[in-house]
Parts: C-alpha cells; structure tokens; sequence
C-alpha cells in the first residue's frame, strides 16, 4: 500500500501542469537568448501593431514562466503578505500551465499519429 495513492487522471493532471510549465520554460529562455532580454508582457505595449498581435500566441505559452520569474524576483513586501503573494500566483501560473499544457498535448498528438504513419 502506497502512503500517497495517486489515480491516473492525477497523474496525467500533474504530467499536463510539467509539460506546461516545461514548455513555458523554453520558450522565455529561447526568447532571452535570442532578444537578449528577458520575455514579458511588455511585449505587448512596446511591439509595433504586427508584433504585438504576433506576440500574443507566444505569451500564452511563456506565461506560467514570466508570471512565476517575475513574482519570485519581485522584492519582499512582508513575510506573510509574500507567502500570501507567491501562493496565489503559483497557484494561477499552475492553472494556466495545465490549459497549455492540455493544448500542447492535443496539437503533439495529431502530429505524432502523422509521423508515426497512423
């Protein structure tokens, strides 16, 4: 008997949250790298009108990243108002990385079945 038994759906629930998070991840850093600064939503106001709207797509992704760098790099307001702080925007970017996640998972598998000739 396990101490934690875990079902499948919450597994599946926690792997989808990784991916998200995983994915978000990757493209802030390969952004960084190629911006030379880092990815935040700032894009949005400071992108001409094309950029800005191409923007979009890529901070739906990169989100839980910037939402969870930007909160843990802030400066301290308090002991407690920042645990309150950080839970709260943990708690949102986790959200947010399980729909992307969950879109991630639906758009790789069309394209697994492609490459896989099914």
């Amino acid at each position: 008997m396990t101490l934690f038994p875990l079902s499948p759906g919450a597994l599946e629930s926690f792997a989808t949250v990784a991916l998200g998070f995983a994915v978000a991840g990757v493209l802030a850093t390969g952004y960084q790298l190629v911006a030379r600064r880092p990815a935040s939503f700032a894009l949005l106001e400071q992108a001409p009108r094309g950029g800005a709207f191409a923007a979009v797509p890529f901070l739906v992704f990169a989100a839980p990243f910037v939402i969870m760098r930007a909160t843990l790099c802030a400066p301290s307001a308090g002991d407690f108002r920042r645990f309150q702080l950080v839970m709260g925007t943990t708690i949102f970017a986790s959200c947010w990385s399980l729909m992307s996640g969950t879109a991630v998972t639906m758009l790789a598998r069309p394209l697994m079945s492609f490459v896989a000739g099914g």
